[in-house]
């Protein structure tokens, strides 16, 4: 079998989860199969690149548009090809087509339940819709990253029959994120080693919710340090929010609050994971959550909401404690000053009882070996692919 990757991000060019796993996936697919990748950026080994520069000075929706044409023309002859977000998905879908090869898309995400990427897009935001719809309409099998995701994936898209889409988890490389014992990089970045710390990684954005863990700062026992590896923000919006809540945090704390916004190598988020007392994640959407994963194998006990998938990674009161949190209600400003001063409260609980949160830590790397291998999701997704060929071949 001969498989075509379509996808925005490739190694070394990584910023988000889908990144991570198709930079994940697909060493372990060529254990068993022959892998074509067509990314987009600047050239690099392993993967055809694409420019994302056609139209010249068009919204960023359309020059992703030129960039999937550009994929699609250069793509060798395959037996199937595997589309990762929506920035790849028409390139996928018109692959299929012109090609008469089946077309798998991956969930890591979903376009409908990210309303706030108006903000960010705009009228690209449409595109997005739209070409994320029509790919898994026209798909012939759609996996989903977590139980929960496929559940979203067939409330957003009811029209889709739901054998064709699959579950196949999101994983991690133990080898990779393990418990580093070393402090150069905290020492860098002012973190203590001595000292209990909350941990957050990830970009500012509404789905990651980094202002709740930031306001929810304020009820943190005083001696519990504030590590927030956290990028530019999307938009000036959430900029202008993000950093009026950093500012009163950091006032009202007086120190122990680090935010490094440049993005630091996988080895040095490693090293910070590893130290944390407790890792947070407090997103508002989420359809598994790779970074909890990432904290887990390094032996870190997790905080996180319990949203999307990640009840599916986080085992509550066992790996580390799960907060309710209700979408519905984002516009309750007393259900959300509830909801950051219940996380707040999980995180004292392990700052304070250091040997339950190193025993969370343990079980958690123990769940990511156990449950989370890259090479069975490899198997599990070759399997799909299989199943997408025959569906194909008897339409």
């Amino acid at each position: 079998m001969r498989v075509s990757i379509f996808t925005r991000e490739y190694p070394p060019s990584i910023y988000g989860g889908a990144g991570v796993h198709v930079a994940q996936l697909v060493p372990q697919l060529r254990k068993f199969i022959d892998v074509d990748v067509q990314c987009m950026g600047e050239p690099r080994e392993g993967a055809t690149a694409h420019a994302e520069d056609f139209p010249p000075h068009a919204n960023a929706a359309l020059r992703t548009f030129g960039a999937d044409l550009s994929m699609v023309a250069a793509m060798p002859e395959v037996d199937l090809v595997h589309s990762h977000t929506w920035y790849a998905n028409l390139g996928g879908h018109l692959a299929g087509l012109f090609h008469d090869i089946p077309h798998v898309t991956s969930a890591h995400s979903l376009e409908p339940q990210r309303p706030w990427k108006r903000e960010q897009l705009g009228g690209g935001y449409a595109l997005s819709s739209w070409a994320e719809r029509t790919a898994y309409d026209g798909a012939d099998a759609v996996i989903a990253v977590s139980k929960g995701q496929r559940g979203d994936v067939l409330s957003c898209y009811p029209e889709l029959d739901p054998d064709k889409v699959h579950v196949v988890l999101n994983g991690i490389d133990p080898d990779e994120f393990r418990p580093d014992p070393g402090t150069d990089v905290l020492h860098q970045i002012g973190m203590d080693p001595d000292r209990p710390s909350v941990v957050f990684v990830g970009r500012i954005t509404r789905q990651k919710g980094l202002v709740h863990l930031v306001r929810a700062a304020q009820y943190l026992d005083a001696d519990t340090q504030l590590i927030l590896l956290a990028g530019a923000p999307d938009t000036p919006e959430i900029a202008a929010e993000f950093n009026e809540a950093f500012a009163a945090v950091e006032k009202q704390r007086g120190g122990g609050v680090v935010w490094v916004r440049e993005m630091l190598p996988r080895a040095s988020v490693r090293q910070v994971m590893s130290h944390a007392t407790v890792f947070a994640c407090p997103s508002i959407y989420e359809p598994l959550g790779i970074v909890n994963l990432e904290a887990m194998a390094t032996e870190t006990a997790v905080v996180a909401s319990a949203v999307g998938g990640i009840p599916e990674v986080v085992v509550d009161n066992e790996t580390g404690y799960l907060v309710p949190y209700d979408a519905a209600r984002a516009s309750d400003s007393e259900f959300v000053s509830a909801f950051e001063q219940r996380f707040a409260e999980r995180i004292n609980d392990l700052t304070r009882d250091p040997a339950r949160a190193a025993a969370f830590g343990k079980a958690g790397r123990r769940r990511c070996v156990d449950e989370f291998s890259w090479e069975k999701i490899a198997r599990q997704t070759i399997g799909v692919y299989q199943t997408a060929i025959e569906r194909h071949q008897s339409a």
